[in-house]
């Protein structure tokens, strides 16, 4: 049985997709057609139902809750990760209801949690998550909302962190933040959707177990081709929470469901 299967070109994604996608484990007579895309662009192609399996922001999952599921496996979800308001040095944060801020796609858990924390920050431009930094750099935006791997490359660039929205939402409610898990949708027959997570479960354990085997896959896709950075953002993103939602990483999945709008 073939179904399609989405993820972005991130390094935590590819890392944890590597063994499933290359036959490096069991996929339980399951193969896959990869589609792969910005984490706004598997957002959008999921609001039209066009992938069987997706990676997708847990914003825009919370508007899909009648056409996916939640796979227990394959989460980003977390402390200390969340994403990053940056700007030049000498911006006052007390001015970010007036600013024009740069965001990673409408759908993102980022945009969510800036509208958390700043609900009257109307003017957001959405661009490609890669492209934020260079945006606030060259003054088309005022902040930028950073993402992915850009957390570790901002500084060299001379950026700095106004707040990091991961913390305002951990201290708001004592929980890691859900940033990101993977979907499959609701009309796939529950024996199917049961072996894909046990697959994907698999999938992250031969990575832990074998993390230099997926370099090649990384480094292909990347777009921070550092190896330092490439290792420091798996670590970030593929965790515990990764093989097993757990209690805790279902409440915090379920809080930011029940704040969607």
């Amino acid at each position: 049985m073939e179904l399609s299967i989405g993820f972005s070109p991130c390094p935590n994604d590819t890392f944890i997709f590597d063994a499933m996608v290359h036959g490096k484990i069991d996929t339980l007579g399951l193969s896959f057609r990869v589609v792969m895309a910005d984490v706004e662009e598997l957002n959008r192609l999921a609001f039209n139902a066009d992938l069987d399996i997706t990676k997708l922001s847990y914003h825009a999952m919370g508007h899909l809750l009648d056409t996916y599921d939640l796979l227990n496996a394959g989460s980003a979800l977390g402390r200390n990760c969340g994403p990053l308001l940056i700007a030049k040095k000498g911006f006052d944060i007390s001015t970010i209801n007036q600013a024009k801020i740069a965001i990673p796609g409408r759908y993102t858990t980022a945009n969510f949690l800036l509208g958390m924390a700043f609900p009257d920050a109307k003017d957001r431009k959405e661009m490609l998550f890669s492209d934020i930094e260079y945006a606030v750099l060259n003054d088309e935006v005022d902040v930028g909302l950073i993402i992915h791997e850009n957390r570790f490359t901002y500084q060299d660039k001379g950026l700095v962190k106004l707040i990091d929205l991961g913390e305002y939402w951990e201290d708001k409610t004592g929980l890691p933040i859900p940033l990101g898990g993977i979907a499959i949708k609701k009309n796939i027959k529950q024996e199917v959707k049961q072996k894909i997570d046990d697959v994907l479960r698999r999938s992250i354990e031969y990575a832990f177990l074998h993390p230099k085997e997926s370099l090649p896959f990384i480094k292909e896709n990347a777009q921070e081709m550092d190896e330092a950075v490439m290792y420091s953002h798996i670590n970030l993103y593929v965790n515990d929470y990764s093989l097993d939602l757990g209690e805790e990483g279902r409440k915090a999945v379920d809080l930011l469901f029940a704040n969607v709008k």
